[in-house]
């Protein structure tokens, strides 16, 4: 079981704070795919009830981040191909729509903005530590999706954005895609930048589609680095 730990938060519930100790411990990968998640060593292990927990559980189940597998109990979900593919295919479709907005829409500060987060995130890169890496990524992308003027995209975006960390993480945690994803940011800036619709929303679909791919390579090799059949 990964080393993580409870963070208190005096304004949330306890059964929150351990709801989001949980979920951040799946999401870095701290409690690896198949693993089993066993109330009374959660509890031990983050020295709360084990209410708090069950309801963490039932929460993480509804988020698909967690399976009830029969006589086995709750186990951390598999990440599977079906997932994967549902998921990027929306987030394709919202950010290749979101690149062409924001050429239409983004604001001189935002433009300023999103140079900003494109050196931020080349910033974060150099520290070689995914959690930072992830947090400068969705912070570059949200400036996009903000830029598009549009509350309701905004909306649909952050609601999807819940399931995408998972698969973002993965992403970044591939090392050898550090370089092109800094690449892949300054295109897709310059394209807003400079208003090129058709530019940006390339680069915005290439961006989800390397994803796509450099993830399908990763869960298709076993625990024992070798490819599945």
């Amino acid at each position: 079981m990964g080393e993580f730990e409870l963070n208190m938060d005096d304004f949330l519930p306890l059964r929150d704070v351990v709801f989001q100790t949980l979920r951040k411990a799946i999401l870095t990968g701290e409690l690896m795919p198949g693993e089993r998640l066993m109330e009374i060593h959660l509890a031990q292990k983050l020295g709360v009830s084990r209410t708090p927990i069950r309801e963490a559980i039932r929460k993480l189940e509804l988020e698909g981040l967690v399976t009830n597998i029969p006589r086995r109990g709750a186990q951390v979900a598999e990440i599977s191909e079906r997932g994967l593919r549902d998921v990027l295919e929306v987030r394709r479709a919202l950010d290749t729509f979101c690149a062409e907005l924001a050429c239409e829409r983004i604001s001189d500060e935002e433009k300023e903005a999103l140079k900003e987060a494109c050196k931020d995130f080349e910033d974060a890169v150099e520290t070689k530590d995914a959690t930072v890496i992830a947090k400068a990524d969705v912070a570059f992308h949200d400036i996009i999706i903000g830029a598009t003027g549009n509350e309701r995209l905004v909306a649909l975006l952050n609601n999807l954005a819940e399931q995408m960390y998972r698969y973002r993480f993965e992403y970044i945690k591939d090392v050898s895609q550090h370089g092109k994803l800094i690449e892949e940011h300054r295109v897709l800036m310059d394209a807003i930048l400079k208003g090129n619709i058709i530019g940006a929303r390339d680069a915005a679909r290439e961006h989800i589609d390397n994803q796509e791919k450099s993830i399908l390579m990763q869960i298709s090799i076993d625990a024992n680095g070798h490819a599945k059949e």
